[in-house]
């Protein structure tokens, strides 16, 4: 079953679904902090690079199944025109309103 996403614990958490499940690459990077870092099956990846290989010109799309640490982790069905669909979990770390890391990965 998925959790609609207006129903997601975290404000910043919510917006960033939000934002990458509408494609809209404006409000997604609004999100983030200038120096924000993330990690995709534990490697470090280029932020801007993997969101818009992974996300905007590929069209993902996150069905959360469940949440965690105050909506701070999910565990969402991810899909995009590059991959297909898999199950995914995430886990962000939010400062001030404003995502400074997130971390990524098969779940």
């Amino acid at each position: 079953m998925t959790i609609p996403v207006s129903h997601l614990t975290d404000p910043t958490v919510r917006a960033f679904v939000t934002a990458l499940n509408a494609n809209d690459e404006q409000a997604l990077h609004g999100l983030l902090t200038p120096d924000a870092t993330m990690t995709d099956d534990g490697s470090d990846r280029d932020l801007r690079e993997w969101l818009d290989r992974e996300v905007f010109s590929s069209r993902g799309h996150m069905g959360v199944e469940s949440e965690a640490d105050d909506g701070r982790v999910l565990v969402a069905t991810y899909r995009n025109d590059t991959w297909g669909e898999m199950r995914t979990k995430w886990q962000f770390t939010v400062e001030g309103g404003k995502i400074s890391r997130f971390e990524t990965g098969q779940a």
